[in-house]
């Protein structure tokens, strides 16, 4: 980013004391300072040099974690920003190259671990975080080539722990003028033959063998005493088995005689027994004895008693059912009778009260004479039409309309019925039709004329 400053100023002389002025810059200052604006994170420093010193940002530092980065271009206030990490790092010699106090070359793998303790003296002596690392990495170099080749290469196979701390021990002096310090001891991490080399197999070869050498002479070693042992254990064994057997037979006589006494011992101490036991046993048989007849008469008082108060009980019972048996008798004769009474006056009082309220009502009255001359009368239609159910008797009306004609069959056998049947035979006989069915029922329709006398 850059400015043309002639322009600026010739812009800020027209513009100076207005309040556009004021606005426009405190508007372009707002957003510069946001743009700018920077937060240090919590594993990082930034270190800041300034057109007269040197601060520190990061977290719990005193100048905080936020600046403003104005770039370095920027006459008085730009500024220059090294960054730099609080947390541990890691630094590694992959198959580096040393050689021993004899010039036996070998390839060694070492890890260190650091981090920076004062990152104002690690910003004076670098730029950058690479560049510290790749000056560490030599200092490091420096400090395993000298401490490996003042030893021995069998000594360092066996002790890779003491060359760990005696490199931390080398580097530390060191680091501190870097503004940097071990986490913890330097490790070493292998030691192998380089391109071409065969002295660390060589080496690793004859500990083995020696070590084969030492375990078979031990591994003899044992075997011998193993079998010494078995020797002395089998003398041993026989030894004790013939104490044994010669103990188990002064045992076993003490023990025959022990057994005799005893057995005698015993014999008496059973006849001593015996007779005491016959004495209490007849002691016992008559405690027996009076025991059963005093149980014996205890159990026929019981008896008695129970026998007693079963009768008592069983008349008491039998008293109290007949009196019931009576007493349910009564109620039962009782509630028949009112029954009875009842249901005779059940009817009376219904067609008491009936004919009370036909006697009062005339309404009601004319209703049970309709009721009763519908009812007479649906007898007689029913009556009548069993009567024509099975009667052949067809009907036809040649008036002008069937409510003219018969509106009843009950007609026929009036006088108006057999004029009316007199029409239809001649309507009749006047068609063709008519004439043939009338001549089949044997019906002369046609009158023959007569001379006359």
């Amino acid at each position: 980013m850059f400015f043309n400053f002639g322009i600026l100023e010739s812009v800020r002389s027209l513009l100076w004391g207005t309040p556009l002025f004021l606005l426009l810059f405190g508007g372009v200052s707002l957003v510069l300072a946001l743009f700018f604006r920077v937060v240090v994170k919590t594993n990082v420093v930034h270190i800041v040099q300034r057109r007269r010193a040197t601060v520190s940002y990061g977290a719990k530092l005193p100048a905080g974690n936020i600046y403003y980065k104005w770039p370095s271009w920027i006459p008085r206030i730009g500024l220059a920003v090294i960054e730099l990490p609080v947390s541990n790092f890691q630094l590694e010699l992959k198959d580096y190259e040393a050689y021993d106090q004899d010039r036996v070359p070998f390839v060694v793998d070492v890890v260190a671990f650091f981090r920076i303790d004062n990152t104002e003296v690690a910003a004076q002596r670098v730029s950058t975080f690479r560049e510290l690392i790749d000056q560490l990495r030599v200092i490091t170099q420096g400090a395993v080539r000298k401490v490996l080749a003042g030893a021995n290469i069998n000594q360092i196979m066996l002790e890779r722990a003491t060359f760990g701390q005696a490199f931390t021990n080398e580097v530390k002096e060191q680091l501190g003028q870097w503004g940097v310090e071990p986490v913890k001891a330097i490790e070493l991490m292998d030691i192998r033959d380089g391109h071409g080399s065969k002295v660390i197999s060589s080496i690793m070869a004859k500990k083995t063998s020696h070590i084969e050498s030492e375990s078979r002479q031990e591994v003899a070693k044992n075997n011998q005493a193993a079998k010494e042992a078995e020797i002395a254990a089998g003398q041993a064994v026989d030894v004790r088995q013939q104490q044994a057997e010669e103990l188990v037979g002064k045992r076993t006589a003490e023990k025959t005689q022990a057994v005799g006494i005893a057995n005698q011992t015993a014999e008496q101490q059973i006849l001593v027994q015996k007779k005491e036991t016959a004495e209490k046993e007849m002691a016992v048989k008559r405690v027996q004895e009076v025991q059963q007849a005093t149980i014996v008469k205890e159990k026929e008082i019981v008896t008695a008693e129970q026998e007693k108060q079963k009768a008592v009980l069983k008349s008491e019972g039998d008293l109290k059912a007949e009196q019931n048996k009576a007493a349910a008798i009564e109620a039962v004769g009782k509630a028949q009778g009112e029954a009875e009474t009842a249901k005779l006056r059940a009817p009376v009082v219904t067609q008491i009260e009936l004919a009370k309220e036909i006697g009062e009502n005339m309404g009601y009255q004319q209703y049970l004479q309709a009721v009763k001359s519908i009812e007479v009368a649906g007898h007689i239609g029913v009556e009548q039409a069993k009567a024509l159910q099975h009667a052949e008797i067809k009907v036809i009306a040649n008036a002008d309309g069937p409510a003219n004609g018969l509106s009843n069959v009950m007609d026929l056998f009036t006088a108006k019925g057999g004029k009316g049947l007199g029409f239809s035979l001649e309507a009749l006989a006047g068609t063709p039709l008519g004439e043939k069915l009338l001549d089949r029922l044997g019906v002369n329709t046609k009158t023959e004329n007569k001379p006359a006398e």
